[in-house]
């Protein structure tokens, strides 16, 4: 979500140009701008502002095309039947939840009976419009002045301003002992970009996990690259991918939840696969005809070894989350292929193998390779009707190609 610093103090409005940009579109005026830009071409933008300007203010119109280049952004995480009704900022589009996955947070709260949630460090609102759609009370709050109005502006405008209560405050000074649920998304961005180190987060990690621990349930939004090591054992840990793209994890705390183990749920489908961490490694062995790629979630999660479990398999390389096994398995945790060919690595042996097979589109998968799939692809000069899907791997340490196709 967009925020600032959690707990540092903000500009006041007189002095905030960004509020009195914001101020202005929520006008009838603003309004009308915003409904006209609702479908521009970008690349049209010049001759778009030059118009608007001979009828509207000029600050007006480079806020109101600042906000519809916003939205076209957003449709891609809200859908367009939301986005095109909402207000957003820079940092919020890029850090804001995909729905999808606020929806699935917001499930699971309420499938435990949740009817009030403290949404800590709320950004634009995503997190609370979705667990207002699942029927629960939310006070959303934070630091930033102009994020709160975006936010309230963004319940009133999906009619969820009854159940969205937005407080402009520090976080750190809430008492979320009224609610049933805590939900902290700390900021994981800084001046320098991306921040790695959950206590840098804002607020740290101690202190959310701290604030999660009052609570009779609580979750906190995480990056999906933190080490294991940093996830204590009152949590339970899951991450979460959306058409094969991991976007995020989360630590649930309390009743409801197992502490301890380490979840992947992949959504659209909404399957999830649990167990307790850490597993024991997984067996390696030599390539079988079926050749598994785990999901990015299960990856991330640790549980690559329960799948080697469940399909019977083993690894390729201990280090490579490659599973492969001499009979089919399929899962929804798994894409499978059948391997016709285990090579050496050899540009000069796979592009002969490609032509005398008259592979003409070609898939580049890689895992432990430093090789570049645009830059194998061009060296292979590919023609003719057939396809293939190569991995480029390790085998046993070795350095390893491995062609095949999909299964089904």
């Amino acid at each position: 979500m967009d925020r600032v610093n959690a707990t540092t103090p903000s500009a006041s409005s007189a002095d905030d140009p960004a509020r009195a940009a914001f101020a202005a579109l929520r006008t009838p005026e603003g309004a009308q701008l915003l409904a006209e830009l609702r479908d521009h071409d970008p690349a049209d933008e010049l001759a778009t502002a030059t118009r608007l300007r001979r009828a509207h203010p000029a600050e007006l119109v480079s806020a109101a095309l600042g906000q519809a280049r916003l939205r076209q952004r957003a449709a891609v995480k809200f859908g367009a039947e939301d986005a095109y009704r909402m207000y957003f900022t820079p940092n919020g589009v890029e850090q804001a939840t995909r729905t999808s996955v606020a929806a699935h947070r917001a499930a699971r709260f309420a499938g435990l009976g949740v009817r009030s949630v403290a949404d800590l460090c709320c950004g634009i609102g995503g997190d609370a419009i979705a667990l207002a759609r699942a029927g629960i009370s939310v006070l959303a709050v934070d630091r930033d002045p102009l994020t709160a109005e975006v936010a309230r502006a963004n319940a009133e405008a999906l009619g969820l301003a009854d159940l969205i209560e937005v407080r402009c405050a520090d976080v750190t000074e809430i008492d979320t002992a009224p609610y049933d649920a805590v939900f902290v998304d700390p900021a994981r961005r800084g001046g320098r970009g991306r921040i790695f180190d959950p206590e840098a987060y804002s607020p740290p990690l101690s202190w959310a996990t701290a604030a999660a621990l009052k609570a009779p349930r609580a979750a906190l939004k995480i990056a999906p690259g933190i080490p294991h090591e940093a996830i204590g054992r009152e949590a339970e840990a899951e991450w979460i991918s959306d058409g094969g793209d991991v976007k995020e994890a989360v630590l649930w705390y309390g009743e409801g939840f197992a502490p301890g183990a380490f979840r992947a749920t992949l959504l659209p489908s909404g399957a999830t696969l649990s167990a307790p961490a850490p597993l024991p490694a997984p067996p390696v062995g030599p390539v079988g005809r079926y050749l598994y790629e785990p999901d990015g979630a299960v990856i991330r999660a640790h549980l690559v070894a329960d799948l080697v479990e469940r399909c019977g398999g083993r690894l390729v390389d201990e280090t490579i989350a490659y599973i492969t096994s001499d009979e089919p398995y399929s899962s929804p945790y798994v894409a499978g292929y059948e391997i016709t060919d285990e090579l050496p690595f050899s540009m000069k042996r796979l592009k002969a193998l490609l032509r005398e097979r008259q592979i003409g589109v070609l898939t580049v998968k890689k895992r432990g390779s430093a090789v570049e799939p645009e830059e194998l692809r061009r060296r292979m000069k590919l023609s003719g009707p057939g396809s293939a899907t190569v991995f480029l791997t390790r085998v046993a340490g070795a350095p390893t190609m491995l062609i095949g196709h999909p299964l089904g």
